[in-house]
């Protein structure tokens, strides 16, 4: 799965790589959390489309969305068939800019925090889905989820999940809902490559979203871990409302 994760690129490398118009400036964000606002994205009349929405989709026909669970990822093998995710899949597709994302690997009581990103550096792109939910006052909510898959070797040992991560060349297959349909768009849905990606052991600081600093993302010994002691659960989804602007 994929609980926390960081974007850390420079605004105009991000837009470089994911091609859209808008010129949003933003600072690094090392502690992305659920429910926080977070950039996705999208095709829009044939353009790919930057956007802010919350992290936590909710299905158009959820009508009071405080007694609905937090859908922060998508299981990608099963996307047609659950209704939470089946029109988004046809309709309404994304993709969440990173440049890195956390997981962590149970040891008994105890779960260690990993850092995971390219080898060779740099943003990538994970396959969402975006909802709209308007409510029955007339508010409206943007709303986003990440799309899972089974991890590769080296990911196995510390999650058996991963984001799906998409290349470049397949992002207007993943995008283009009005020319590419659903069955073909989830075939892109994959493990990463073995070479793609590389990890390593980080801080337990970065289980509280109040944390959000570079030293998150950087890899810690055998004794600074002991020092400051691993939580006995991985976080659970936090309110805070972060900002990327």
């Amino acid at each position: 799965m994929c609980g926390r994760y960081a974007i850390t690129s420079a605004p105009e490398a991000i837009r470089r790589l994911f091609g859209y118009d808008e010129q949003p400036n933003f600072p690094p964000r090392y502690n992305v959390a659920p429910t926080q606002p977070v950039p996705i994205v999208r095709m829009v009349e044939g353009k790919r489309q930057f956007e802010l929405v919350r992290w936590g989709l909710i299905p158009a026909w959820v009508k009071d969305p405080r007694g609905f669970s937090l859908l922060i990822n998508a299981r990608g093998e099963s996307l047609e068939e659950k209704p939470a995710f089946r029109a988004a899949l046809r309709y309404r597709r994304c993709l969440f800019p990173a440049d890195g994302f956390y997981d962590w690997r149970r040891e008994g009581e105890r779960a260690r925090p990993y850092y995971v990103r390219r080898r060779a550096g740099g943003a990538m792109a994970f396959a969402g889905l975006w909802e709209n939910w308007m409510g029955p006052n007339g508010e409206e909510m943007e709303t986003a989820a990440i799309v899972t898959t089974r991890a590769n070797r080296m990911l196995a040992t510390v999650h058996p999940r991963m984001p799906a991560i998409v290349p470049p060349e397949a992002f207007d297959l993943w995008l283009d809902s009005r020319s590419v349909d659903a069955t073909t768009a989830a075939a892109l849905i994959a493990p990463a490559p073995e070479d793609m990606l590389e990890m390593h052991e980080v801080s337990p600081t970065v289980n509280s979203a109040a944390n959000d600093t570079a030293g998150l993302i950087e890899p810690v010994t055998a004794e600074a871990t002991a020092a400051a002691g691993v939580l006995k659960r991985k976080p659970k989804p936090d309110s805070q409302q972060g900002s990327l602007f």
